[in-house]
């Protein structure tokens, strides 16, 4: 596994307390790495709901979401 930030390898011990299968947990950790760097590096608990929705709006807009995507991430 790549280093990562404390944050991120918060994020996946939480997902493997819930006991989730590996591929979920690096997908989500990749959506959460993406979030932030387009954020530019800003940490996610200084961000809320409008900046979800950038990241949402900004990956309909590109084409890289899945139609669910929306509903996923709430």
């Amino acid at each position: 596994m790549a280093s990562s930030s404390p944050f991120l390898e918060s994020v996946r011990n939480k997902i493997r307390l819930k006991h989730y299968s590996i591929r979920t947990e690096e997908s989500y950790a990749q959506w959460v790495r993406r979030f932030i760097l387009f954020h530019e590096k800003r940490h996610p608990r200084g961000m809320g709901a409008p900046e979800v929705e950038a990241f949402l709006a900004h990956l309909a807009v590109e084409g890289s979401a899945c139609a669910t995507c929306g509903l996923c991430a709430r």
